[in-house]
């Protein structure tokens, strides 16, 4: 806990505890064993403290308290010396990723409170697999018993298993279960959405929606600046504060380089409005150039995380999405997101975060981004009909050619598909009619039917039989002798007649 006055942390301040987890038996033998001997048996009472604020039962945060509480369970001063003491214990805590401390500000109170927001510790294998951690150990209780540690904790796999090959006979959840999509229980909805990973602050998916202060901007562009004057008039103009926010969060845009973006001619009108489309064309450029600096841009990325994480405020509304438009969610991503979670993304993720969910294995090719680049700044198509876009192309096993996504975006702007749900239903109803297609196929196979496929895949027309005459009347069609004989002089005729002229 890094604090340099001591008259902001004292046993008068308020505090609540966080938590989402619950301690087993092999977590408290973890803390006696491992985690008490590298931080010390008061750091370790402090967690306990910490974690008996709220019922072993339930999960959340505890009621606020004051921090006198703390300093009479674990018998410190209450003092200046006790304060010391008492942030170097949860120094430790941090130290080792036991403990994470926040302070939030109450304007209303014009005071602070403390946030201790607990973490379970490590299992055995992911303990022993943190290099830092263990090297730790090994210095305070030595090599051997660090290996003694390890046996006491860890049972090997029987030898008779390790050489033998494996098959996995799970069954898949979709494989044995269908949920119901059909009745839309609003209030249902309501509950998971404020349950989601995007409001609990999970890092895996990042669904938040967050971005710049008018404070950040204002403090780090150029007092010089021709565009000064437009810039300092956002203040009031939250509606544009939204759409600078929207585009840094779309183009993973660094607080510099928005102040960068905003500083160049043309970006605002005489009048002092933002030119959005210009904004957003100089930042694709941006976004562009710095892909091809793969760690340049990882750096980028952090830095900016790091800085929405400290100051941070609301840039768009977030969109929920209905039971009855749920898109389910590709095998590649079941192991990830849940339904509620991968819907809400293709609701209100940009299109360029969605790419990167299903290009895991590398980075996205320049002949993907070129044609969203494309969809997006020319033909005007929303960011959630891209998304859908996006998951059709991926569940109909389509081609990323450029050809065949230009079709897919060309039909959707012919039908003026604008809404998540028209795009969802567009998708449903291509996937029906390839469903049926594909039925009436196996149909006609299945009845004898002369149903074949061309070198391209096309159905040809099928064989239809040619008319016969019958044996009656072939037999009275052939010729009599006397005929015959007529036929041949005449044929001697036309062969003496044609040889005198030649």
């Amino acid at each position: 806990m890094r604090m340099t006055n001591m008259l902001h942390f004292t046993e008068n301040h308020r505090f609540c505890v966080g938590r989402e987890f619950s301690l087993s038996s092999l977590d408290f033998k973890m803390l006696a064993m491992m985690y008490q001997p590298m931080i010390g048996g008061l750091a370790i009472s402090l967690y306990q403290a910490l974690y008996q604020q709220m019922s072993a039962e339930k999960v959340g945060f505890s009621a606020l308290e004051q921090q006198r509480k703390l300093f009479l369970l674990l018998d410190l001063e209450q003092g200046e010396r006790g304060r010391k003491y008492l942030i170097e214990q949860s120094s430790k805590l941090e130290a080792i990723g036991l403990l994470q401390t926040t302070r939030k500000f109450l304007a209303d109170e014009e005071d602070y409170i403390f946030v201790y927001t607990l973490f379970p510790p490590l299992g055995p294998n992911e303990f022993f697999r943190n290099q830092h951690l263990t090297l730790l150990l090994r210095d305070k209780v030595g090599k051997f018993m660090l290996l003694s540690l390890r046996e006491d904790l860890l049972a090997p796999e029987p030898e008779e298993c390790r050489e033998a090959s494996e098959e996995n006979l799970s069954v898949p959840f979709y494989d044995l279960f269908r949920l119901n999509t059909q009745v839309v229980d609003y209030e249902l909805e309501q509950a998971l959405y404020e349950a989601s990973a995007s409001k609990q602050g999970e890092a895996r998916l990042d669904v938040t929606t967050k971005g710049f202060q008018y404070a950040d901007i204002i403090m780090r562009f150029p007092r010089g600046a021709s565009n000064r004057i437009f810039v300092e008039a956002l203040k009031h103009k939250p509606d544009q504060m939204a759409a600078i926010n929207i585009v840094a969060k779309k183009y993973n845009l660094s607080l510099q380089e928005t102040c960068r973006l905003l500083d160049e001619d043309g970006v605002f009108s005489e009048d002092g409005e933002l030119q959005m489309d210009l904004m957003q064309y100089n930042a694709n450029l941006f976004y562009r150039q710095s892909k091809k600096r793969d760690e340049e841009r990882e750096r980028t990325l952090s830095r900016t995380e790091e800085t929405g994480a400290e100051n941070s405020t609301d840039q768009a509304e977030e969109k929920s999405v209905e039971m009855a438009y749920y898109l389910e969610v590709p095998q590649q991503l079941r192991g990830e997101c849940t339904d509620h979670q991968y819907n809400y993304i293709m609701r209100n993720e940009p299109y360029t975060a969605v790419l990167k969910m299903f290009f895991t294995q590398g980075s996205i090719p320049d002949g993907v981004l070129n044609i969203f680049e494309k969809i997006d700044l020319n033909y005007k198509l929303n960011e959630e009909v891209i998304n859908v876009l996006i998951h059709f192309l991926h569940i109909d096993r389509r081609s990323w050619a450029k050809s065949s996504i230009e079709a897919v975006a060309s039909d959707m702007l012919g039908k003026q598909i604008i809404t998540y749900e028209q795009a969802v239903e567009y998708v449903r109803e291509k996937i029906s009619y390839k469903q049926k297609a594909a039925s009436k196929v196996e149909a006609a196979k299945a009845g004898g039917g002369s149903v074949t496929r061309g070198r391209q895949g096309k159905t040809q027309k099928p064989h239809i039989p040619m008319v016969v005459q019958d044996a009656g009347a072939a037999a009275s069609s052939r010729l009599t002798e006397e005929e015959l004989e007529a036929a041949r002089r005449m044929a001697q005729k036309l062969d003496e007649r044609f040889n005198r002229k030649s």
